[in-house]
């Protein structure tokens, strides 16, 4: 790249044009599929249209955008490092100046004991901070001398974590004049964002419905109706639209309104099956807004958080991360 001494002026020629179009590409992957494409095109195109979206993704300002962008470069890299052969693998994680190192086979009782790679506990834990999984928790780990036993897909995964955290600095640039054709794609993408955005938001939801995390509304929505107490048609459609956005199926939710007096199952699963998106028009509904709710009296009081969002679903997102900050670790975990 420094060879071809480009400048950001030339990229209005005709020239770079396919170059373009495969930056643009990349990042529309980003934010339609949270990842981009593993295949190759001509050598020169796919080297040159990195350094370019990662400015016209640096153009957009937009934070969240920034790190989906480098969330799916990680993924194609993930991808393409485990069809790599371990020498290659590790010329790569040396490139972050990783303690890296092949191990010797060792003797274990009966059975011998082999892993791909051993990398520093630093290198490591540095790259499983944002990891929650219970087998990256270094007490988990098989470690000797400070070094940390790993596979070679465990390996390819804490590279492409270094490699998300490296393309995140690079977004983090400000001052960026861009030629006019390039403004006006920039433009398209943060449009194309915008249109994305509900939908990327249900997508990062957990797949496992986390009661614990339930904001006070839909808390007190579900503690009537397990209790056999009448809910309001607002209620029913706030309850009902939340859980199955947060991944509760159509049969669980059902299941749960059983315990009404009016429950009448073929009208309940058409409505829930509605509802979740299922049934008739295909749209998947989200329950209405704080502001809506309050208005019908569902909301029953506000916590700490209810009054940092303005949507139960936004609740649920961040209740999640505190939970998780706040979980302890079990013995042995």
């Amino acid at each position: 790249m420094k060879a071809l001494d480009l400048k950001i002026d030339e990229l209005a020629s005709p020239e770079y044009t396919p170059v373009v179009n495969r930056a643009e590409k990349r990042i529309e992957e980003a934010i339609l599929y949270a990842r981009v494409s593993e295949r190759l095109r001509k050598d020169e195109i796919e080297i040159l249209s990195f350094p370019i979206a990662i400015m016209m993704t640096a153009a957009t300002k937009g934070l969240f955008l920034k790190r989906r962008y480098a969330l799916a470069e990680a993924k194609r890299a993930y991808n393409l490092l485990k069809q790599e052969n371990k020498e290659k693998v590790t010329e790569i994680a040396k490139i972050f100046n990783w303690k890296i190192k092949r191990p010797e086979r060792q003797k274990a009782a009966s059975k011998t004991i082999t892993h791909d790679f051993t990398l520093h506990f630093i290198d490591f834990l540095r790259n499983t901070s944002n990891f929650h999984e219970k087998k990256w928790k270094l007490v988990n780990r098989l470690t000797h001398n400070g070094y940390v036993h790993l596979t070679k897909d465990e390996t390819a995964r804490l590279i492409s974590e270094e490699i998300r955290m490296h393309v995140e600095k690079k977004l983090d640039v400000k001052g960026l004049t861009l030629p006019e054709n390039i403004v006006e794609r920039v433009s398209n993408l943060k449009q194309l964002f915008s249109r994305q955005r509900g939908k990327i938001r249900l997508e990062e939801m957990p797949k496992e419905v986390v009661t614990a995390a339930f904001p006070p509304c839909i808390r007190e929505l579900r503690s009537s109706i397990l209790s056999g107490g009448h809910l309001s048609h607002v209620g029913r459609f706030a309850l009902t639209s939340f859980l199955v956005n947060t991944g509760m199926t159509v049969d669980n939710v059902v299941d749960l309104f059983r315990t009404l007096s009016d429950f009448n199952e073929r009208m309940t699963r058409y409505q829930v099956g509605h509802i979740a998106g299922e049934k008739g028009s295909r749209t998947k509904y989200i329950p209405p807004r704080c502001e809506t709710l309050r208005t019908h009296g569902v909301c029953p009081g506000m916590d700490e958080i209810c009054r940092r969002i303005r949507h139960p679903l936004a609740y649920y997102r961040i209740k999640l991360r505190v939970l998780k900050m706040k979980a302890p670790v079990a013995p042995g975990a």
